[in-house]
């Protein structure tokens, strides 16, 4: 039996201040560009506001992005258009700057923070630094299997709560939050299709690397086969990360929880970071007022996710390569949010009625 009780969050997780969300609405209303001419760059600005409880809102001066890593057993089952465990090469590629995230967060001076939770290679060939938090070498076949012991899941979830504390602690005043998988988005769309209620085939896509129409069909099967075994235990979000997340995907879902508890803002990437941002909400339904979402992937499954978070994308048509490339590229637009808010005058009458 975990001796980890979810229900505290409740309690530990408030909404940002609406006072102060009012004062930033009241302070963009006497600026020199009339409310609305802006556009999504007056609602960002707000919600930076009323998450830093800061009116004029401060510049995002330390963004870090942050990516759980993680084989899945399924993907044995042929659903991705990569081999089964390999989602190590990806990471090797974003460590040595190969990848689109390494080569944007570059172009943008945000460091990237990679987090081993169930990578399928000797943790000897990674660095310290990326293994330290890992719970075991690959997620078991949720088609057939559970992903985690139920320990293991308390220990992934405690891991992205530890995760998320040394973030807050270091300093980082906004989180690009992703995944690097193989297999994930299988997992992830058996959470989507669990907490919705609806069919694997409403919630199954492509994938980053997009697969084929047969690849689709078993991709399809793996879902449904899994939701059989996700539907009993729907009343236990730990236990139904177990059965069908997997470690990267429980440690991210602890992340997000333990963020908003620390009052830290997250951009969300995908579709596998909206399904731990909609298992999270099944924990604090406050909790997604401390989240943006960053793009709209084309992935079924994240956009049913956000659908049900009242979550809108900040660019409408983003990327599918993961990793949270798509996540960073709205982050220059969180940043113009807060300049904007911050620094564009007072019209001047109301400066000489002052």
């Amino acid at each position: 039996m975990s001796s980890l009780n979810l229900d505290d969050f409740t309690d530990l997780i408030e909404r940002p201040d609406g006072g102060v969300r009012r004062d930033a609405e009241e302070h963009r209303s006497r600026l020199v560009v009339p409310p609305g001419s802006l556009g999504r760059l007056d609602d960002l600005g707000e919600w930076l506001a009323a998450a830093q409880s800061s009116v004029p809102v401060r510049p995002v001066e330390r963004p870090r992005v942050v990516l759980f890593a993680g084989d899945h057993g399924i993907a044995g089952r042929e659903v991705s258009a990569r081999p089964a465990g390999t989602a190590v090469e990806l990471v090797r590629d974003v460590l040595e700057g190969g990848r689109p995230v390494s080569v944007l967060a570059r172009r943008l001076d945000v460091p990237v923070r990679v987090v081993d939770m169930a990578l399928d290679c000797d943790p000897a060939s990674l660095p310290e630094d990326v293994v330290r938090h890992r719970v075991r070498r690959g997620s078991g076949s949720i088609d057939v299997e559970d992903a985690l012991t139920l320990e293991e899941a308390e220990a992934a979830f405690r891991a992205g709560m530890a995760v998320a504390d040394e973030e807050a602690d270091s300093g980082t005043d906004l989180v690009v939050l992703g995944d690097i998988s193989v297999g994930g988005t299988t997992a992830a769309g058996t959470l989507v299709a669990a907490l919705c209620g609806t069919d694997a085939s409403v919630v199954t896509g492509r994938g980053g690397l997009a697969i084929d129409d047969l690849a689709w069909m078993r991709k399809c099967a793996a879902i449904r086969d899994a939701l059989r075994r996700a539907r009993p235990v729907l009343g236990d979000q730990l236990r139904l990360l177990a059965t069908v997340g997997g470690a990267d995907l429980t440690a991210m879902t602890g992340f997000l929880l333990q963020s908003a508890v620390r009052k830290l803002p997250v951009l969300l990437d995908g579709v596998v970071t909206a399904a731990c941002a909609l298992v999270a909400q099944r924990v604090a339904f406050r909790a997604p007022d401390w989240w943006l979402a960053s793009h709209a992937s084309g992935e079924p499954g994240q956009a049913k996710a956000l659908d049900r978070m009242a979550l809108e994308p900040v660019l409408p048509r983003g990327v599918a390569v993961g990793e949270g490339a798509g996540a960073l590229l709205a982050l220059p637009l969180v940043q113009a949010a807060a300049a904007l808010a911050a620094e564009l005058p007072v019209r001047q009458e109301l400066v000489k009625d002052a």
